[in-house]
C-alpha cells in the first residue's frame, strides 16, 4: 500500500501564520503537523509516500522533509500548481499509485489514534473505499455520510439538513478504480473537485465503499482556535505514547518535557502538560498549563499558557498571555493584564499598558 499526503492550500483562515509558510508545518507540540500524518503513515508499514505539494512555499516542505530517510520512508514530490480539490490532487497521483491500495491523508488533519488497524482491514477487503467517520456537533460543516441499515447510501458536503451526524473525516483509503471516477468529476461551484463529490459518483456507480469509525478523537487544524485544540489533545493524549518524538526531551516531571541545553531558573513555575524545545532560557516565569515553547526562545518575567510560542522567539512581558499561537523568531515586550495573540514571523510587539 501506498501513502499520499496532501500539504497544499493557502490556509487563508489562519492569517500571518501562513504568510511565510504552508499551514501544515506549523507545529503541534514541538512538531510539524503534517509530520503526524506521515508517522502514522510509517508506522502503519507505508513506506512509499507522495505529498502534494502546492503553490505555498513548496521549497520548506521539501527541506523538511528531504526525501524521507530521516523519516523511514522514501517520498515522491507531486505539484499541484493551485488548489483545485482534495480530487484534483488524488488525480495527479495516478502513476505513483500504480496498481496499489492507497491512503490519502490530509496533511492538516491528526487523529488520536494510529492506522494500523484500518490499514490491515483495508488491505485484506476486496472493498473499492473505506472511509474513516467520526461524530460531530455541527455536521452542516463537514462532508457527512447517511446511513440506511448501517450501509452507507449518501455522501454530501457541508448538507443544511441531515439525518447523520457522522462526519467523513481526512483519511481515504482507495484502489486505483478510484481514478476512473474522478477522471469525470465535474467541478463544484468553487471550481474544484470534491472528494465528497467523488465518493457519493462511486456510491452510484456500485462501487462498494466500507468505513469505520474513529475512536478517540479526530481534528481539523483550519483555524488558530482548532490548532489549540489539537495542541491540547496531543498533550493530553498522545504525547506519552510517541516514544521517537519523546526520546528528545528529558522529563524534568510528569508532564514536563525540556530540550537539551534547556536552562529554567529556580524562580520559574511550571504547571504541566508543558513541552520546551532545546537551548531555551527560562526566567522568573509562571508557563503553563498547555504550553509549547520552541527551540531557542527566550522567556523572561512572563506569565504564559494554553499557547503555542515557536522556535527563537523573545518574550518578556508583565501581560499574561493566552490562548495564542507565536510565530518564529517574534519579539514581544511590555509592562502589564492579558492577551490573545496571532503573531506571524519576525514580529516586534510592544503591549502598551
Amino acid at each position: 500500500m501506498k501513502g499520499i499526503i496532501l500539504h497544499g492550500g493557502y490556509g487563508t483562515r489562519l492569517g500571518p501564520l501562513t504568510q511565510i509558510g504552508p499551514k501544515q508545518l506549523i507545529p503541534l507540540a514541538n512538531k510539524p503537523m503534517s509530520q503526524y500524518a506521515l508517522d502514522d503513515l510509517t508506522n502503519s508499514g507505508i513506506t512509499e509516500v507522495a505529498i502534494i505539494v502546492g503553490d505555498v512555499f513548496p521549497e520548506k516542505v521539501k527541506n523538511f522533509y528531504g526525501d524521507g530517510s530521516k523519516f523511514g520512508t522514501n517520498i515522491t514530490y507531486i505539484h499541484q500548481d493551485k488548489p483545485r480539490g482534495i480530487s484534483h490532487a488524488i488525480g495527479l497521483c495516478k502513476e505513483f499509485v500504480g496498481d496499489d491500495k492507497f491512503v490519502v491523508y490530509l496533511g492538516d488533519n491528526v487523529m488520536r489514534k494510529d492506522l494500523n488497524s484500518y490499514v490491515e482491514k483495508f488491505q485484506s477487503s476486496e472493498h473499492d473505499c473505506m472511509i474513516l467517520l467520526s461524530d460531530v456537533d455541527n455536521p452542516s460543516q463537514f462532508g457527512i455520510a447517511e446511513f440506511e441499515n448501517d450501509k452507507i447510501i449518501k455522501i454530501s458536503e457541508k448538507p443544511k439538513q441531515t439525518t447523520s451526524n457522522k462526519a467523513v473525516i481526512g483519511i481515504y483509503f482507495l484502489t486505483p478504480n478510484f481514478f476512473n471516477i474522478i477522471s469525470i468529476l465535474q467541478p463544484s461551484k468553487r471550481g474544484e473537485l470534491e472528494i465528497t463529490d467523488a465518493l457519493q459518483i462511486a456510491l452510484e456507480r456500485g462501487f462498494s465503499i466500507d468505513f469505520d469509525n474513529v475512536s478517540g478523537w479526530w481534528k481539523d487544524t483550519g483555524t488558530p482556535d482548532d490548532i489549540l485544540d489539537a495542541t491540547k489533545l496531543i498533550l493530553d493524549t498522545m504525547i506519552d505514547n510517541d516514544k521517537n518524538f519523546i526520546s528528545k526531551y528529558t522529563e524534568k516531571s510528569e508532564g514536563i518535557y525540556v530540550g537539551n541545553n534547556t536552562i529554567i531558573e529556580s524562580d520559574c513555575i511550571l504547571q504541566k502538560p508543558i513541552i520546551i524545545g532545546e537551548n531555551c532560557i527560562i526566567k522568573n516565569s509562571k508557563l503553563g498549563p498547555y504550553l509549547c515553547i520552541g527551540n531557542s526562545s527566550e522567556i523572561d518575567n512572563s506569565n504564559i499558557s494554553n499557547s503555542i510560542i515557536m522556535e527563537n522567539c523573545k518574550i518578556e512581558t508583565k501581560q499574561r498571555i493566552s490562548n495564542s499561537i507565536i510565530a518564529n523568531k517574534t519579539v514581544i515586550s511590555s509592562s502589564s493584564d492579558e492577551n490573545h495573540l496571532i503573531v506571524g514571523e519576525k514580529s516586534q510587539i510592544k503591549l502598551i499598558d
